[in-house]
């Protein structure tokens, strides 16, 4: 694939991600194109009806998870801060929203995508695993428990809150979870990211009736 063609393949899979994961697996394949900057015509080419780009934003979401989750595994020494790494680029890339949302739309069959969410899987155990055998992961926080934690954070909050604050607000919220997981107290807790909003901001913002 040539250099420019992988890149709009690259540029409609995250489109189709967000607005997936926005507007749900029924949302309009000509916004995928415009909010990815290519023509329909494009987006057909390389995908071409709703089922295979739906196969596709799948198979690019496994395996990012399990690409985020080995680059954890192997380049840090600590074993929470390789779970802790691995939640973050997990909420950034949405992987724990759009999964949910296509849940339903995912062949039980298909071969491919069990192969790589298995994989995905197993190392997002591992990272548990190791943390748990370190002592600072709380030893009856499950895996389960981590990823469903992770899938209620990544959903965007109801209401007219800009993406941009909702995203913020899901990297605060995944520190005070991860501080709420860790059982070793010799360091004092990091502070928590911004914003720190108030009731009356969350009202303004409209997320709160």
């Amino acid at each position: 694939m040539r250099a420019d063609a992988r890149r709009n393949r690259e540029r409609l899979l995250a489109a189709a991600r967000d607005i997936f994961v926005d507007q749900g697996p029924d949302a309009p394949l000509d916004a995928i194109a415009a909010a990815a900057e290519v023509g329909i015509g494009a987006l057909y080419r390389r995908f071409p009806d709703r089922r295979a780009l739906v196969r596709a934003v799948v198979l690019d979401v496994l395996g990012l998870a399990a690409e985020e989750a080995r680059l954890a595994l192997a380049e840090e020494p600590d074993a929470f801060q390789a779970l802790a790494r691995y939640l973050h680029r997990a909420l950034d890339l949405r992987i724990s929203a759009v999964m949910p949302a296509l849940l339903g739309h995912i062949p039980p069959d298909d071969e491919e995508i069990a192969a790589i969410r298995t994989r995905s899987w197993g190392l997002f155990q591992q990272l548990v695993d190791r943390a748990h055998a370190a002592g600072t992961l709380r030893p009856d926080a499950t895996f389960a428990d981590i990823g469903l934690l992770l899938v209620r954070l990544a959903r965007p909050l109801p209401g007219p809150i800009p993406r941009d604050l909702d995203n913020r607000l899901g990297r605060r919220h995944l520190e005070v979870l991860l501080d709420g997981l860790r059982v070793d107290r010799a360091a004092p807790a990091a502070p928590l990211p911004e914003p720190a909003l108030t009731l009356a901001d969350l009202l303004a913002a409209g997320g709160a009736s």
